[in-house]
Protein backbone atom coordinates (compact mmCIF):
# COMPACT_ATOMS: atom_id res chain seq x y z
CA UNK A 1 0.00 0.00 0.00
CA UNK A 2 1.60 3.32 -0.62
CA UNK A 3 2.25 5.22 2.07
CA UNK A 4 1.87 8.99 1.71
CA UNK A 5 4.42 11.62 3.64
CA UNK A 6 1.69 14.13 5.07
CA UNK A 7 4.31 16.56 7.50
CA UNK A 8 4.94 19.44 6.84
CA UNK A 9 8.57 21.38 7.08
CA UNK A 10 9.12 24.62 9.04
CA UNK A 11 9.17 26.73 5.63
CA UNK A 12 5.55 25.20 5.12
CA UNK A 13 4.38 26.39 8.24
CA UNK A 14 5.53 29.93 7.60
CA UNK A 15 4.48 30.09 4.69
CA UNK A 16 1.10 29.15 5.53
CA UNK A 17 1.16 31.90 8.36
CA UNK A 18 2.48 34.51 6.19
CA UNK A 19 -0.73 33.81 3.61
CA UNK A 20 -3.43 34.14 6.29
CA UNK A 21 -1.88 37.14 7.46
CA UNK A 22 -1.74 38.28 3.95
CA UNK A 23 -5.62 37.12 3.40
CA UNK A 24 -6.63 38.07 6.39
CA UNK A 25 -5.45 41.84 5.61
CA UNK A 26 -7.08 41.91 2.32
CA UNK A 27 -10.20 40.90 3.89
CA UNK A 28 -10.25 42.88 6.61
CA UNK A 29 -9.11 46.33 5.34
CA UNK A 30 -10.39 48.96 2.78
CA UNK A 31 -6.90 49.79 1.22
CA UNK A 32 -4.06 48.03 1.87
CA UNK A 33 -0.18 48.50 0.29
CA UNK A 34 2.71 45.81 0.72
CA UNK A 35 6.01 47.77 0.91
CA UNK A 36 8.73 46.86 -1.83
CA UNK A 37 12.25 48.33 -1.82
CA UNK A 38 13.86 45.41 -4.17
CA UNK A 39 15.62 43.87 -0.93
CA UNK A 40 15.20 39.85 0.34
CA UNK A 41 12.32 40.27 2.75
CA UNK A 42 10.48 42.27 0.30
CA UNK A 43 10.95 40.40 -2.19
CA UNK A 44 9.67 37.25 -0.09
CA UNK A 45 6.51 38.58 0.55
CA UNK A 46 6.19 39.47 -2.75
CA UNK A 47 6.30 35.89 -3.85
CA UNK A 48 3.79 34.76 -0.72
CA UNK A 49 1.05 37.62 -1.84
CA UNK A 50 1.18 35.79 -5.49
CA UNK A 51 0.39 32.82 -4.00
CA UNK A 52 -1.97 34.16 -1.34
CA UNK A 53 -4.11 35.43 -4.38
CA UNK A 54 -2.89 32.77 -7.12
CA UNK A 55 -4.06 32.88 -10.20
CA UNK A 56 -5.95 36.10 -9.46
CA UNK A 57 -3.23 39.36 -9.48
CA UNK A 58 -2.29 40.44 -6.34
CA UNK A 59 -5.23 43.03 -5.04
CA UNK A 60 -3.40 45.50 -3.62
CA UNK A 61 -0.49 48.04 -4.97
CA UNK A 62 3.39 48.17 -4.27
CA UNK A 63 5.53 51.39 -2.82
CA UNK A 64 8.87 51.95 -2.18
CA UNK A 65 9.97 54.94 -0.69
CA UNK A 66 12.61 56.43 -2.37
CA UNK A 67 15.74 57.93 -0.60
CA UNK A 68 17.45 59.03 -4.24
CA UNK A 69 20.42 57.08 -2.56
CA UNK A 70 19.63 53.83 -3.33
CA UNK A 71 22.00 51.06 -5.32
CA UNK A 72 20.68 50.90 -8.69
CA UNK A 73 20.97 46.90 -9.19
CA UNK A 74 17.73 46.86 -6.71
CA UNK A 75 15.90 49.80 -8.28
CA UNK A 76 16.55 48.41 -11.62
CA UNK A 77 15.60 45.12 -10.40
CA UNK A 78 12.17 46.51 -8.33
CA UNK A 79 10.93 48.07 -11.72
CA UNK A 80 11.41 45.63 -13.47
CA UNK A 81 9.57 42.91 -11.05
CA UNK A 82 7.07 45.19 -10.21
CA UNK A 83 6.24 45.09 -14.26
CA UNK A 84 6.50 41.71 -14.67
CA UNK A 85 3.49 40.98 -12.25
CA UNK A 86 1.49 43.98 -13.62
CA UNK A 87 1.60 45.16 -10.01
CA UNK A 88 0.98 48.52 -9.65
CA UNK A 89 4.42 50.42 -8.07
CA UNK A 90 3.98 53.93 -6.17
CA UNK A 91 7.32 55.97 -5.67
CA UNK A 92 7.28 58.23 -2.46
CA UNK A 93 10.23 60.49 -3.30
CA UNK A 94 12.49 61.80 -0.25
CA UNK A 95 13.75 64.21 -2.94
CA UNK A 96 10.28 65.37 -3.37
CA UNK A 97 10.24 66.00 0.89
CA UNK A 98 13.06 68.26 0.74
CA UNK A 99 12.36 69.62 -2.50
CA UNK A 100 8.40 70.53 -0.76
CA UNK A 101 10.51 71.95 2.56
CA UNK A 102 8.79 68.72 4.89
CA UNK A 103 12.37 67.53 5.77
CA UNK A 104 15.69 69.16 5.51
CA UNK A 105 18.64 66.81 4.17
CA UNK A 106 21.34 66.48 6.43
CA UNK A 107 25.34 67.60 6.02
CA UNK A 108 28.32 66.47 6.77
CA UNK A 109 30.54 63.27 6.45
CA UNK A 110 28.20 61.06 8.06
CA UNK A 111 24.55 62.47 6.14
CA UNK A 112 22.28 60.37 5.52
CA UNK A 113 18.59 60.45 3.93
CA UNK A 114 17.57 57.03 5.99
CA UNK A 115 15.49 59.25 8.67
CA UNK A 116 14.06 61.83 6.51
CA UNK A 117 12.06 58.50 4.99
CA UNK A 118 9.54 59.13 8.16
CA UNK A 119 8.02 62.12 6.71
CA UNK A 120 7.98 60.48 3.36
CA UNK A 121 6.18 57.70 4.45
CA UNK A 122 3.90 59.21 6.18
CA UNK A 123 2.69 61.34 3.63
CA UNK A 124 2.28 58.61 1.00
CA UNK A 125 0.07 56.61 3.70
CA UNK A 126 -1.98 59.82 4.03
CA UNK A 127 -2.18 60.72 0.46
CA UNK A 128 -3.38 57.52 -0.80
CA UNK A 129 -5.02 56.88 2.33
CA UNK A 130 -3.25 53.96 3.09
CA UNK A 131 -4.70 51.88 6.56
CA UNK A 132 -2.86 48.98 6.20
CA UNK A 133 1.06 48.39 4.99
CA UNK A 134 2.79 45.58 5.20
CA UNK A 135 6.08 45.54 6.00
CA UNK A 136 9.19 43.17 5.96
CA UNK A 137 10.34 43.19 9.53
CA UNK A 138 11.50 39.59 11.11
CA UNK A 139 11.60 39.58 14.95
CA UNK A 140 15.49 38.78 14.50
CA UNK A 141 16.62 41.52 13.75
CA UNK A 142 17.24 43.41 17.07
CA UNK A 143 15.72 43.77 20.08
CA UNK A 144 12.37 46.68 19.36
CA UNK A 145 11.67 44.08 16.41
CA UNK A 146 10.97 41.91 19.13
CA UNK A 147 8.85 43.84 20.60
CA UNK A 148 6.19 44.26 18.51
CA UNK A 149 2.89 42.24 17.39
CA UNK A 150 1.97 41.00 13.53
CA UNK A 151 -0.85 43.68 13.30
CA UNK A 152 1.43 46.87 15.21
CA UNK A 153 -1.49 49.67 15.62
CA UNK A 154 -0.16 53.17 14.70
CA UNK A 155 -1.96 56.39 15.93
CA UNK A 156 -3.22 59.06 13.70
CA UNK A 157 0.26 60.39 13.76
CA UNK A 158 1.97 57.15 12.40
CA UNK A 159 3.76 56.40 15.76
CA UNK A 160 4.26 53.35 17.40
CA UNK A 161 3.61 52.91 21.13
CA UNK A 162 5.27 49.37 22.65
CA UNK A 163 2.71 50.30 25.92
CA UNK A 164 -0.70 50.56 23.40
CA UNK A 165 -0.66 47.11 21.67
CA UNK A 166 -3.21 44.79 21.34
CA UNK A 167 -3.17 41.41 22.36
CA UNK A 168 -2.93 37.97 19.39
CA UNK A 169 -4.30 35.23 20.64
CA UNK A 170 -2.99 32.54 18.15
CA UNK A 171 -4.30 34.04 14.41
CA UNK A 172 -7.09 35.82 15.52
CA UNK A 173 -5.86 39.84 14.91
CA UNK A 174 -7.55 42.92 15.86
CA UNK A 175 -8.01 45.14 12.78
CA UNK A 176 -10.41 47.70 14.08
CA UNK A 177 -9.16 51.50 13.35
CA UNK A 178 -10.36 55.38 13.50
CA UNK A 179 -9.94 57.33 10.10
CA UNK A 180 -6.50 58.20 9.90
CA UNK A 181 -5.36 55.56 12.36
CA UNK A 182 -3.71 52.47 10.38
CA UNK A 183 -1.98 49.00 10.73
CA UNK A 184 1.67 48.13 9.99
CA UNK A 185 1.38 44.44 9.01
CA UNK A 186 4.92 41.75 9.49
CA UNK A 187 3.74 38.36 8.11
CA UNK A 188 7.23 37.81 8.13
CA UNK A 189 7.32 38.45 12.11
CA UNK A 190 8.58 34.98 13.09
CA UNK A 191 11.09 34.44 10.01
CA UNK A 192 14.63 34.78 10.71
CA UNK A 193 17.17 35.73 8.09
CA UNK A 194 17.88 32.15 7.74
CA UNK A 195 14.49 31.01 6.92
CA UNK A 196 14.26 33.86 4.15
CA UNK A 197 17.45 32.21 2.02
CA UNK A 198 16.13 28.82 2.86
CA UNK A 199 12.80 29.91 1.19
CA UNK A 200 14.97 31.79 -1.48
CA UNK A 201 16.82 28.93 -2.54
CA UNK A 202 13.32 25.90 -2.28
CA UNK A 203 11.16 28.38 -4.48
CA UNK A 204 13.89 29.72 -6.68
CA UNK A 205 13.29 33.27 -6.54
CA UNK A 206 15.54 35.78 -8.36
CA UNK A 207 17.09 38.64 -6.08
CA UNK A 208 19.23 41.46 -6.91
CA UNK A 209 22.81 41.02 -7.45
CA UNK A 210 24.51 42.54 -5.13
CA UNK A 211 23.31 39.75 -2.29
CA UNK A 212 26.41 37.86 -4.28
CA UNK A 213 29.92 38.33 -4.01
CA UNK A 214 31.72 40.86 -6.59
CA UNK A 215 34.11 42.89 -6.62
CA UNK A 216 33.55 46.98 -5.52
CA UNK A 217 35.33 50.14 -4.68
CA UNK A 218 34.81 50.71 -0.24
CA UNK A 219 36.01 52.39 2.30
CA UNK A 220 36.08 52.10 5.71
CA UNK A 221 34.14 53.66 8.34
CA UNK A 222 33.59 52.36 11.95
CA UNK A 223 34.19 49.38 11.20
CA UNK A 224 32.34 48.53 8.35
CA UNK A 225 33.02 48.83 4.24
CA UNK A 226 30.56 51.81 2.84
CA UNK A 227 30.35 52.01 -1.10
CA UNK A 228 31.77 54.49 -3.40
CA UNK A 229 29.30 56.55 -4.89
CA UNK A 230 28.13 59.89 -5.93
CA UNK A 231 26.14 60.62 -3.05
CA UNK A 232 28.43 59.17 -0.15
CA UNK A 233 30.75 61.40 1.57
CA UNK A 234 34.10 59.95 1.80
CA UNK A 235 37.04 61.76 3.98
CA UNK A 236 40.34 62.06 3.00
CA UNK A 237 41.92 59.62 5.59
CA UNK A 238 38.98 56.68 4.38
CA UNK A 239 40.78 55.87 1.13
CA UNK A 240 39.25 53.28 -1.59
CA UNK A 241 40.19 49.69 -2.34
CA UNK A 242 38.85 47.32 -3.92
CA UNK A 243 37.33 44.17 -1.97
CA UNK A 244 35.61 41.44 -2.62
CA UNK A 245 31.81 41.53 -0.70
CA UNK A 246 28.34 41.18 -0.90
CA UNK A 247 25.18 42.86 0.90
CA UNK A 248 23.04 41.40 3.50
CA UNK A 249 21.04 44.03 3.20
CA UNK A 250 20.35 46.96 0.99
CA UNK A 251 19.08 49.85 1.74
CA UNK A 252 20.25 53.85 1.53
CA UNK A 253 24.06 53.76 0.18
CA UNK A 254 25.15 56.40 2.67
CA UNK A 255 25.05 53.79 5.25
CA UNK A 256 24.39 50.23 4.19
CA UNK A 257 27.36 48.55 4.39
CA UNK A 258 29.11 45.22 2.74
CA UNK A 259 30.63 42.67 4.23
CA UNK A 260 33.38 40.69 2.85
CA UNK A 261 32.18 37.47 1.42
CA UNK A 262 32.88 34.84 -1.43
CA UNK A 263 29.15 34.07 -1.61
CA UNK A 264 28.42 33.55 -5.06
CA UNK A 265 25.33 31.13 -4.84
CA UNK A 266 22.39 31.28 -2.17
CA UNK A 267 23.91 27.62 -1.30
CA UNK A 268 26.75 29.55 -0.49
CA UNK A 269 25.23 32.44 1.63
CA UNK A 270 23.18 29.96 3.49
CA UNK A 271 26.30 28.28 4.46
CA UNK A 272 27.66 31.80 5.61
CA UNK A 273 24.74 32.99 7.47
CA UNK A 274 24.42 29.75 9.41
CA UNK A 275 27.95 29.94 10.56
CA UNK A 276 27.79 33.69 11.59
CA UNK A 277 27.31 35.35 15.32
CA UNK A 278 26.62 38.80 13.88
CA UNK A 279 23.06 40.08 13.30
CA UNK A 280 21.83 41.20 9.96
CA UNK A 281 21.23 45.06 10.86
CA UNK A 282 24.72 45.17 12.92
CA UNK A 283 27.35 44.45 10.62
CA UNK A 284 25.86 46.27 8.06
CA UNK A 285 23.31 49.30 8.76
CA UNK A 286 25.78 52.05 10.36
CA UNK A 287 22.67 54.31 11.63
CA UNK A 288 21.15 51.24 13.77
CA UNK A 289 24.62 50.79 15.35
CA UNK A 290 24.89 54.11 17.53
CA UNK A 291 22.87 52.97 20.44
CA UNK A 292 20.66 50.37 21.57
CA UNK A 293 17.27 52.34 21.17
CA UNK A 294 18.17 53.89 18.01
CA UNK A 295 15.69 51.90 16.12
CA UNK A 296 12.92 51.85 18.74
CA UNK A 297 13.60 55.41 18.54
CA UNK A 298 12.78 55.34 14.78
CA UNK A 299 9.99 52.70 15.34
CA UNK A 300 8.03 55.20 17.31
CA UNK A 301 8.78 58.26 14.93
CA UNK A 302 6.56 56.42 12.46
CA UNK A 303 9.12 54.69 9.82
CA UNK A 304 9.44 51.02 10.81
Amino acid sequence: MLQRDYTTSQLDVLEAEAIHIMREVAAEFERPCLLFSGGKDSIVMLRIAEKAFWPAAIPFPLMHVDTGHNFDEVIEFRDRRSAELGARLIVASVQDSIDQGRVVEETGRRASRNRLQTTTLLDAIEEHEFDAVFGGARRDEEKARAKERVFSFRDDFGQWDPKNQRPELWSLYNSRIRKGEHIRVFPLSNWTELDVWDYIRREGIEIPSIYFAHTRKVFERDGMLLPDGDVVQRGDDEPLFEAVVRYRTVGDMTCTGAVQSTAVTVEEIIEEIAATRITERGATRADDRSSEAAMEDRKREGYF
